[in-house]
């Protein structure tokens, strides 16, 4: 079956960077259509949220309604060493008086949700349970469209001006075009689960997000949220995960009594639900562009978790997409080369948490003894913590952390596009 009836713009998956990027783009008018595999709501992992998603939420006429949803409230995030001694909290309101100062600890389902829903609103057409098997090229290779199957198998031929890609991490067009590059050396592996009843710190500190130390630079994460729940995860290398189980509840075990301020949490609670497992935790396309086809949130690139920055690239990189896309479409240039300054503004930020990610790995490294050494880096470096990434002010903060310890070289790609190369399937 075809339609031969062009859409201004396919997107591929409906998750925050998806659903977001057709927001925005139907909000402006455009046709759009977003072809989704799964049936929502569904599970997803990534519950914290920086203070800095409120901006794209904000654009998109939701934060009102996250604060009624009554989703858990989080005023900062702390660091714990492994003999339980607390930093200070990066406390979001002392950096910024507005409203972002207080950002969210989310359920997924509830959240993807709201956001599938205010595309809809605007009048964008989501199809779920639809896998996009294909791509369709022109006779000069640039991307035209998709080919689609539905849940009972049956295939359609989808045109279209644009096709973006927001299919998460399953990378849809840099995994079988071979553009996906795994960081050198954030090559995590994190096991995840649930408890009901833990413990949490009182007042404002009730809804923080705790990234709690491990021996040779592991760590945990401690999401309180909403009905009592706390998510709880340990990210670090395979083989320290590995050493002597490769059962998830086995491993999660041990590492609690590795950290006391995890093992005091966790005494109270009980752990609820399966244990979770993924790896390859960073990598980036080669790419950000062909003609045709852009590429937005885990589709185009993750970054190591440490300081909940999935979301917040997901909605910001959809943002930027959109309207690089509504001024493409405007101009009737769908070419890889109009998606450019996208690539450079969105690579040249995640260079720059990269960079505080690969410190915070560091053995020699901490954010105390940077703050006593340079107190007056302690709003830059909390800009870096919020996601105020998108500016020019962060070479003192580099310079000093480089007294401390090596930072690693820019990746020298995800800033470019590629020349089209006809006959090139994703199936």
């Amino acid at each position: 079956m075809s339609e031969t009836a062009p859409w201004d713009t396919i997107v591929i998956g409906a998750g925050p960077a998806g659903s977001t990027t057709a927001a925005l783009l139907a909000e402006k008018g455009h046709r759009v259509l977003v072809l989704e595999k799964e049936a929502f709501p569904r599970y997803h992992v990534g519950e914290s949220l920086m203070p800095f998603c409120w901006h794209t939420l904000d654009r998109l006429g939701l934060t009102e309604e996250m604060d009624k949803i009554g989703f858990q409230q989080k005023h900062s995030v702390q660091f714990v060493s492994t003999d339980g001694a607390v930093s200070k909290p990066f406390y979001f309101f002392l950096h910024d008086d507005h409203p972002s100062a207080v950002t969210w600890q989310v359920e997924r389902m509830q959240f993807d949700q709201l956001l599938v829903d205010k595309a809809k609103e605007l009048g964008t057409e989501i199809r779920e349970k639809h896998r996009v098997v294909d791509v369709m090229r022109d006779a000069s290779g640039a991307v035209c469209g998709v080919v689609a199957e539905n849940a009972e198998g049956e295939r359609s031929e989808l045109s279209s001006r644009l096709v973006v890609d927001a299919s998460g991490r399953d990378c849809v067009v840099a995994s079988k075009n071979k553009w996906r590059n795994r960081d050198p050396q954030l090559n995590k592996v994190a096991i995840w689960t649930y408890f009901e009843g833990a413990m949490r710190d009182p007042g404002l500190d009730s809804g923080s997000t705790t990234v709690a130390y491990l021996p040779e630079k592991g760590w945990f994460w401690y999401i309180p949220m909403r009905n009592n729940l706390v998510s709880v995860g340990v990210v670090a290398d395979r083989d320290y995960l590995y050493r002597d189980s490769r059962d998830p509840a086995e491993i999660f075990a041990r590492e609690i009594e590795e950290n006391a301020w995890v093992r005091e949490h966790l005494s109270e609670g009980s752990q609820v639900g399966e244990y979770w497992v993924t790896g390859e935790y960073s990598y980036r396309s080669n790419y950000c562009a062909s003609d045709g086809v852009l590429l937005v949130g885990d589709a185009f690139a993750f970054l190591d978790p440490v300081f909940s920055s999935g979301v917040f690239l997901a909605l910001k990189s959809a943002e930027l997409a959109a309207d690089a896309i509504d001024e493409a479409l405007g101009r009737g240039d769908l070419s890889a080369e109009a998606f450019a300054s996208y690539g450079n503004d969105l690579c040249t930020a995640i260079e720059r948490m990269r960079k505080i990610v690969y410190a915070f790995y560091r053995e020699e490294f901490s954010f105390g003894d940077l703050v006593k050494k340079h107190p007056h880096l302690r709003p830059v470096l909390t800009d870096l913590l919020v996601g105020n990434v998108f500016v020019d002010q962060f070479d003192d903060l580099f310079a000093a952390v480089e007294e401390i310890c090596d930072l690693p070289d820019e990746l020298p790609y995800g800033y470019l596009v590629e020349e089209p190369k006809p006959e090139v399937a994703i199936a």
